[in-house]
């Protein structure tokens, strides 16, 4: 199995506590997490701030258990979108926007799903977890989003914290599985405190709950991670790339045409 990824570490105002919520994350097993910094206009936190650098937050980065490597920290923009206005962000020229390494959407309505499966250039496409779902999950988007290269985020912290919020992530989990049958889905913590940290087999387990299948379950805590990065990666690279589409020519404009079957199609 390919390294483990947990690429939800929420953005905490004290160094200390983001260090302690790293440190933990490589102690069980991580090799890789993003820190996730979240953009919410309707609590208008509307500033995309510049990431802090690993450099900043650790002199000596945390080795990942069982391993003698370092602990790889990425940075993550995650927008909270009621209004299709609100992602113009993403097309902005701000210059904190390119110090992201992967860019996740949280819509809070079926047309901006269907706008974030579809347009959006991003990553990920989060799923609300701790209330019903207000629209339904459309087959049609999920396999855009799918062929797209887009992956569908289920956090499992709210599971643990409160029965209710279990319900709802379960409910709101196999919806998205009929849809895209187990198909790129990324299990993440949200955990804002080490001690809800769960280790990647155990996270796995809960998937089980949510309708992945064995080997779905475990994709969902490493290759899938590994392939939202490769997809930012490719995201920021072909940046300014422009698309050509061939204009189809008419009999006329076509010099392989015979003149004699040019005059036919004139009659």
């Amino acid at each position: 199995m390919a390294g483990f990824v947990d690429l939800n570490i929420p953005h905490l105002p004290e160094k200390e506590s983001l260090q302690k919520l790293v440190e933990s994350a490589a102690h069980l097993g991580y090799s890789t997490v993003a820190i996730n910094y979240v953009v919410d206009y309707e609590e208008k936190k509307k500033e995309v701030v510049k990431p802090v650098p690993p450099s900043e937050l650790f002199t000596s980065l945390p080795l990942v258990q069982g391993k003698s490597k370092p602990i790889k920290i990425l940075s993550r923009l995650t927008l909270v979108v009621s209004d299709p206005s609100h992602c113009n962000i993403l097309r902005a020229t701000s210059t904190n926007i390119k110090f992201y390494d992967i860019f996740a959407v949280f819509p809070k309505n079926g047309k901006l799903f269907h706008v974030a499966c579809t347009t959006l250039d991003v990553d990920l496409v989060c799923i609300n977890v701790t209330e019903k779902l207000p629209f339904y999950i459309k087959r049609p988007s999920v396999n855009v989003a799918i062929d797209r290269g887009i992956y569908f985020e289920l956090v499992y912290v709210p599971a643990i914290k409160d029965s209710t919020m279990r319900r709802y992530t379960i409910s709101n989990a196999l919806s998205l599985m009929q849809m895209c049958r187990g198909k790129n889905i990324v299990l993440s913590s949200a955990a804002e405190k080490p001690l809800l940290l769960r280790g990647p087999y155990d996270v796995a387990n809960l998937g089980w709950l949510f309708g992945l299948s064995e080997s779905n379950a475990k994709a969902a805590v490493s290759t899938n991670g590994r392939a939202v990065l490769l997809h930012g990666e490719t995201r920021k690279a072909a940046c300014g790339v422009v698309y050509t589409v061939k204009k189809p020519r008419s009999p006329d404009e076509d010099d392989s045409t015979p003149a004699t079957k040019k005059a036919k199609m004139a009659l």
